[in-house]
């Protein structure tokens, strides 16, 4: 039979034999947490091998990425379908084991990790999520939600300040049922710590109100078992055990060392690892009985169908919310959402407002709350200026659940954690900041697009039309940056039936992330027939077209579609026809086919494009022959209209560009 510490060296064989296959990698921390995945992944964490997506299962996040080869080793030794050959296959095209683990690949990975600080920050938006779904769900007698979120990350997580953002919110909410597990080895990329980090963590944790357990041996698995067994009992905070680790362990020659870190060991000391561990199999052989001690097949089939009957119980004594549950986790919209949507989307035209698109879209937020009990809103710091509240949110407090989230001055640690909401399910997240701070979320912003996952992203204020704030907040490249993010949605709608149609899409989008680019100052109103309507969605459309063929189209997005209406009037009596377009969203228009984007955007009909942003962006649509109403400079500090005018956006302009091509 296999001992405790045959079952540690599996990980530590196959995490070494792995990358020196690939001659790429991490070996360092696998080898480093081996004990502390084992104590874990064996004795503790409720999950089902043959069932990664069972609802209530712990969830697992490896935070320090880079030591992917240690969640790969626990997916396969442990019974999930992750077969050897795909971890001989580590880092190569088309592995599921991936450089770091990318959610969608491997069963049983949570989440995509690699750029560090993510991990711990999704994890307190995977803790968040079951706090709030046991609070909607649950009823006395009966906890259907009921999981912890277990979190490995090291100290480069712990140096990335998006790890402060979060782990301070996860202190203030009480998030009892997550641990984290700190490997403090003191080494990172560049050698020995001390010279650049030398916090006192634990007291660091603490001070943010979590649980510190201090002093763990990393490789005593009665240490590590006692430390978790704790942190169980803390219910009203999260909890870091503090695990010191020899990175590399059983490396006789580059353990506690960098160079064991992000690079293979090296086929002589794989050599001498055998050796020194008594692993004597040959590379990607594990003996049978090492597999009896891991598996958990039978023990998580065990704990699912437990699970199921007390579920069946909920069922019968609550049958909508035990309905309504399974619709959430599977991320299905409402029965009648055809309905909801397409009367919020007519409302909102039939009302004709001349607002702000941040007021139509605290419009649109407010009239789909009731019928999407899964919105969790929020904002970093600026509900009053996004708008992104409405009457019925309860306004999450301290520990107080709700489902609106005053997210304090975090713009990045607000993306990671809605990037886990979403990824726990049960949940649409969004979040709003000003657009130019979107640039401190970007890369959160962009982990969502990566991982296909649902959220939301309230951009307002969005251009110089911020005004007297002045340039620090007055996004010029913004827009067109965010564009370019592969699979991340960015609608900036003209008026109130624009921004309704970008939500609906939003909501229905189930594979990306969207960005509305919304504005500070008021907009017009345009008059659409029922077709106009429809082809909002389709992300450009003729919003007015001229009798005839165009001389020239003009495209915009946004506020500046009001200055392109106006353009059209006036070219037309100087007998120059005019179409415009409206392009809320160039990825959607991207999608359509040729015959309806060549009806929108005639071949051969000269194009000006106007956005108050930068001009590169649009060639792609105008051509080296068409021309571009921007801004590619900084913006300046005084009223909005005044900036506007100061730069050129003004009916007199947009006319005089498109003559000049002509």
């Amino acid at each position: 039979m296999a001992t405790r510490q045959d079952l540690a060296n599996a990980i530590r064989a196959l995490s070494m034999d792995a990358v020196q296959k690939a001659s790429s990698g991490h070996p360092g921390a696998p080898m480093g947490m081996a004990e502390i995945g084992e104590v874990l992944w064996n004795h503790h964490m409720d999950h089902n091998p043959t069932n990664p997506e069972w609802a209530d299962r712990d969830r697992f996040i490896l935070s320090n990425g880079h030591g992917s080869m240690l969640i790969y080793s626990l997916l396969h030794l442990t019974g999930y379908d992750l077969p050897m050959k795909e971890i001989e296959n580590f880092r190569q095209i088309h592995s599921a084991c991936a450089g770091h683990p990318e959610y969608g690949y491997a069963p049983g990975v949570e989440t995509t990790t690699g750029p560090l600080g993510q991990g711990i920050s999704n994890a307190v938006g995977f803790a968040m999520a079951e706090k709030l779904m046991a609070n909607q769900f649950n009823k006395p007698g009966h906890d259907i939600v009921d999981h912890y979120t277990y979190v490995f990350m090291g100290d480069g997580c712990l140096m990335e300040g998006v790890s402060h953002e979060t782990c301070a919110l996860a202190g203030t909410w009480g998030l009892g049922k997550l641990i984290a597990f700190w490997d403090d080895n003191g080494i990172s990329i560049d050698g020995h710590i001390e010279g650049w980090y030398t916090d006192d963590t634990a007291a660091r944790f603490e001070a943010y109100g979590w649980h510190a357990i201090r002093g763990i041996d990393g490789h005593n698995p009665e240490e590590i078992d006692k430390a978790i067994k704790e942190a169980k009992k803390i219910t009203d905070k999260p909890t870091i055990i503090c695990c010191k680790t020899i990175i590399g362990k059983g490396s006789p020659n580059k353990s506690g060392s960098h160079d064991c870190h992000g690079a293979a060991l090296g086929e002589e000391e794989v050599a001498l690892v055998r050796k020194e561990i008594g692993w004597e199999h040959a590379p990607f052989v594990i003996p049978q009985d090492v597999y009896d001690g891991w598996n958990q097949k039978d023990k998580g089939q065990e704990k699912e169908d437990a699970w199921n009957v007390k579920f069946n119980a909920y069922a019968k004594e609550f049958p909508e919310l035990a309905a309504e549950f399974k619709r959430r986790m599977a991320g299905d919209l409402p029965a009648d959402w055809d309905k909801i949507s397409s009367n919020i989307i007519a409302d909102a035209n039939e009302k004709a407002e001349k607002v702000a698109t941040r007021k139509a879209s605290q419009n649109v937020i407010t009239a789909l709350a009731p019928s999407l009990p899964e919105f969790l809103g929020g904002s970093a710091d600026l509900t009053g200026s996004n708008l992104t509240s409405c009457p019925s949110f309860e306004h999450v407090s301290g520990p107080k659940p709700g489902n609106y989230i005053s997210y304090g001055v975090r713009e990045f640690g607000m993306a990671a954690i809605m990037n886990g909401m979403a990824l726990h399910g049960g949940f649409l997240p969004f979040g709003g900041t000003f657009h130019m701070f979107s640039d401190y979320m970007r890369n959160g912003m962009r982990m969502a697009a990566l991982m296909k996952q649902r959220v939301v992203f309230v951009l307002t204020h969005d251009s110089i039309g911020q005004g007297e704030d002045g340039p620090t907040h007055q996004p010029i490249e913004t827009t067109a940056g965010l564009r370019y993010i592969p699979r991340m949605e960015v609608w900036r709608p003209c008026d109130a039936t624009e921004t309704a149609t970008a939500w609906v899409a939003a909501a229905e989008n189930a594979e990306n992330p969207t960005s509305l680019v919304l504005s500070r100052q008021g907009m017009g109103f345009n008059a659409r027939n029922n077709d106009q309507i429809a082809n909002i969605k389709k992300g450009g459309y003729i919003l007015s077209d001229c009798d005839g063929s165009p001389d020239v189209i003009l495209i915009a997005t946004g506020s500046e579609v009001d200055l392109a209406v106006g353009a059209q009037a006036l070219l037309k009596e100087e007998g120059v026809s005019a179409r415009v377009v409206s392009m809320p969203c160039t990825q959607a228009y991207d999608r359509q086919d040729q015959s309806y984007k060549d009806s929108v955007l005639t071949p051969g009909v000269k194009r000006v494009s106007v956005e108050a942003g930068v001009t590169d962006f649009w060639r792609k649509y105008i051509g080296l022959d068409g021309a571009a109403v921007g801004i590619d400079t900084y913006g300046e500090s005084a009223p909005g209209k005044v900036v506007l005018e100061h730069f050129g956006f003004t009916v007199d302009n947009v006319v005089a560009t498109a003559k000049s091509i002509l």
